[in-house]
């Protein structure tokens, strides 16, 4: 993915700040933009104590719509439409480090909607920062318009 930044999205407004950030990027420096979402099957009742996820539950489908959701709420419409789009099966540090692999740069948010509020990263933030093949920009606080 040479010429990409690829950006973690998960819907939550760190991620949406990253998204942002990232489009900018990519306008100064001509790359592309890949924005990718993970996503798992929940863990059920442990030994069957507790209810398992509904038949008609559909993860993937979720993550679809809430990475569509996202870039259209957050980019206008002609930048969304030229934004590469994947979900993805799996933990979201790992989606995110298999994703990046070759990438110019890797965009995250400093914690998505998982994460103890206090901690300067989120796991997944701090993850990719130690495993990544490619540069790192953790988006924190406000994000300047210009």
């Amino acid at each position: 993915m040479s010429g990409t930044i690829v950006v973690g999205v998960d819907g939550s407004e760190p991620s949406l700040k990253a998204l942002r950030w990232a489009v900018r990027q990519a306008k100064l420096t001509g790359d592309d933009v890949g924005a990718v979402i993970g996503w798992e099957y929940p863990a059920t009742g442990w030994a069957g104590m507790l209810p398992g996820m509904p038949p008609e539950f559909e993860p993937e489908q979720l993550a679809w719509q809430i990475l569509d959701e996202a870039l259209d709420k957050t980019l206008e419409a002609d930048v969304a439409a030229v934004v590469e789009r994947r979900v993805v099966s799996g933990p979201a540090a790992q989606v995110l480090l298999d994703a990046s692999e070759g990438a110019s740069l890797l965009v995250v948010g400093d914690r998505g909607y998982s994460g103890f509020k206090a901690a300067l990263l989120g796991s997944v933030s701090l993850h990719v920062t130690q495993h990544a093949k490619c540069p790192v920009v953790v988006v924190r606080g406000e994000i300047a318009e210009h």
